[in-house]
C-alpha cells in the first residue's frame, strides 16, 4: 500500500495539529505515525505524518499538494508531501577508502535504506570491482588542480541526466566547490571524522593514537560551501580503549563513520530531517 509522508515546519501556534489531521482524514487517509516538535526557542513548530490510504486506492499526491497548498499558506508552513513507492535515487561519491561505500551498499541491498544506487562516482579507480560486483554503475572522474571544474561539470551533467535525488560522500576527499554545493543544496551528505581541527591531513587515526585520545567519532552533514560545518544530521561516538593500537582504532574510527553516514543517509530517505538556518531537526 502506498504510504504519503507530510514534513512540514512553521510558526508555532494553537491549531495546526488539528489543521493538520482535519485535511488528512478528510481525504480519505489513516495516520500510521507522527512526530512533532515544538522549538520554543525559535518558536517554530516541525511534524511529520505518514499516513495511507482507507482502501485499496493509491491517493494522488499531486491532488492532494494543490489541496494541502490552502492550509500550507494560513500556517506559512515550509513543507514537502512525498509519496513512499517514489523511490530516491541516489548517487555515492568516494575516493580510495571503501569502507562506508560497501555499508551502504549493502544497507540497500537488503532493503534497509530504501533507495536505488544509481552510480558510485570515483576520483580513483580503486573500488571499480566492489561497485561492479554489487551491480552498480563505476563512474571514474579524476580531479586534480586544472581538470576540478571539468570533473564537476561532469557529475552535474551525470546527476541531471539520472535524476538524481541525494549525493552521498562516501569518504569522497575531494572538496565541492561553493557553486557545486549551492546547486546541490540539500542534497548533499557528508561524514568525516570528529577529530577535526586537532587532526588534519593525512592518518588522522594516527595522529589521534600517538596523543593517546580516549574518544573517537564521525559527524554526517549536509554539504554547504562552508566545509565541514553544514547542518549535522548524526553523530556517532566510541570509547577508545588503552590496549587498542593504531590499527584497532583506525578500524574503530570507520565503523563509527559507517554508522553515522547510514544513519543520516537512512533520515533523509524517510524524510526525518528539516533544516533550519544552520540546524537541523530529526523527527525519528
Amino acid at each position: 500500500m502506498s504510504e504519503l509522508v507530510l514534513t512540514l515546519s512553521c510558526p508555532d501556534r494553537p491549531g495546526i495539529v488539528q489543521a493538520v489531521s482535519t485535511f488528512v482524514t478528510a481525504h480519505g487517509l489513516n495516520i500510521v505515525e507522527t512526530e512533532q516538535f515544538g522549538d520554543r526557542d525559535e518558536t517554530r513548530f516541525y511534524m511529520r505524518v505518514a499516513a495511507e490510504s482507507l482502501d485499496d486506492v493509491s491517493p494522488d499526491a499531486d491532488s492532494l499538494r494543490a489541496d494541502f497548498e490552502i492550509v500550507a499558506r494560513d500556517f506559512a508552513m515550509d513543507w514537502r508531501l512525498v509519496d513512499s513507492q517514489q523511490r530516491p535515487r541516489m548517487l555515492i561519491m568516494v575516493s580510495k577508502f571503501g569502507h562506508c561505500l560497501s555499508d551502504l551498499l549493502y544497507r540497500v541491498r537488503i532493503e534497509q535504506l530504501a533507495a536505488d544506487v544509481v552510480a558510485v562516482v570515483s576520483n580513483h579507480p580503486d573500488c571499480r570491482d566492489m561497485v561492479q560486483a554489487a551491480g552498480v554503475p563505476f563512474v571514474h572522474l579524476p580531479v586534480d588542480a586544472g581538470s576540478k571544474a571539468d570533473a564537476e561539470d561532469k557529475l552535474m551533467q551525470l546527476v541531471d541526466q539520472e535524476q538524481v535525488d541525494l549525493v552521498v560522500l562516501a569518504r569522497y576527499m575531494q572538496i565541492l566547490s561553493p557553486e557545486l554545493c549551492d546547486r546541490l543544496s540539500g542534497r548533499v551528505i557528508n561524514i568525516h571524522h570528529s577529530m577535526l581541527p586537532s587532526f588534519k591531513g593525512a592518518r588522522p587515526y594516527q595522529q589521534a593514537y600517538d596523543r593517546g585520545v580516549k574518544l573517537v567519532g564521525a559527524t554526517a552533514h549536509y554539504a554547504t560551501s562552508d566545509l565541514d560545518e553544514g547542518p549535522i544530521i548524526e553523530q556517532e561516538v566510541q570509547r577508545v580503549d588503552h590496549t587498542m593500537d593504531a590499527a584497532a582504532l583506525t578500524a574503530l574510527g570507520r565503523d563509527t563513520e559507517c554508522l553515522a553516514l547510514s544513519r543520516a543517509v537512512r533520515y533523509h530517505l524517510e524524510n526525518r530531517v528539516m533544516v533550519h538556518g544552520r540546524k537541523t531537526v530529526v523527527l525519528k
